[in-house]
């Protein structure tokens, strides 16, 4: 008989540790090679159209996780991918500060009572989602100092800290050196680190 089909028509699948730039490309490359047509890439997942194959579905699962990603068809993991990608996508829009507080614009986006998330959140991960925001305002701001272009003061106001001061001691917390001491040590090469390193 025909090849049997897991899904037909359009489809969103989510992708675990699908974070940067890098793992668009590398979903994207992988998706191709297996005949599928990407409507659309973004962290944390794609959008096919067309059917996917059993086969294909298992050689695309096999593809994820040899780069170090993972499809995703638990409902709570998927929940817990979204959460990650709009905060992921907070940080990286830091240029719009929201206008409204954090857990009001989650619960918001994702349509659903911020107690349920955050409890959802913290039972999966074994962190809050505050832990979880500034882990990953800190990997943003060594991203920035490792570019060079922004002063900590500049930093500090695109990603919405209250102070240099602020910034600096939530930095130290996080990595156990001052932002001071990032940048003239650990920044030293002329190239930043893979920003997957971060």
């Amino acid at each position: 008989m025909g090849t049997c089909f897991a899904y037909i028509a359009a489809m969103k699948l989510f992708i675990k540790n699908m974070i940067c730039l890098s793992c668009k490309i590398v979903v994207k490359h992988e998706f191709e090679k297996l005949g599928l047509f990407c409507m659309s890439v973004e962290i944390g997942q794609v959008e096919t159209r067309g059917a996917i194959s059993v086969d294909q579905m298992k050689d695309l699962k096999i593809a994820l996780l040899k780069a170090g990603l993972e499809l995703l068809e638990d409902r709570k993991n998927i929940l817990i991918e979204k959460i990650k990608n709009v905060v992921l996508e907070m940080i990286d829009d830091s240029d719009h500060p929201l206008k409204t507080n954090f857990s009001y614009y989650l619960s918001k986006a994702l349509n659903l009572d911020y107690t349920y998330l955050a409890n959802t959140f913290s039972e999966m991960e074994g962190t809050t989602i505050e832990n979880f925001i500034i882990v990953n305002k800190i990997k943003r701001v060594k991203e920035l100092i490792g570019y060079k272009e922004l002063n900590l003061t500049e930093i500090s106001w695109k990603l919405n800290y209250s102070s240099v001061a602020h910034l600096s001691t939530q930095f130290k917390k996080v990595t156990g050196v001052t932002p001071s001491h990032f940048k003239y040590v650990e920044c030293a090469s002329p190239l930043p680190s893979a920003m997957c390193e971060l």
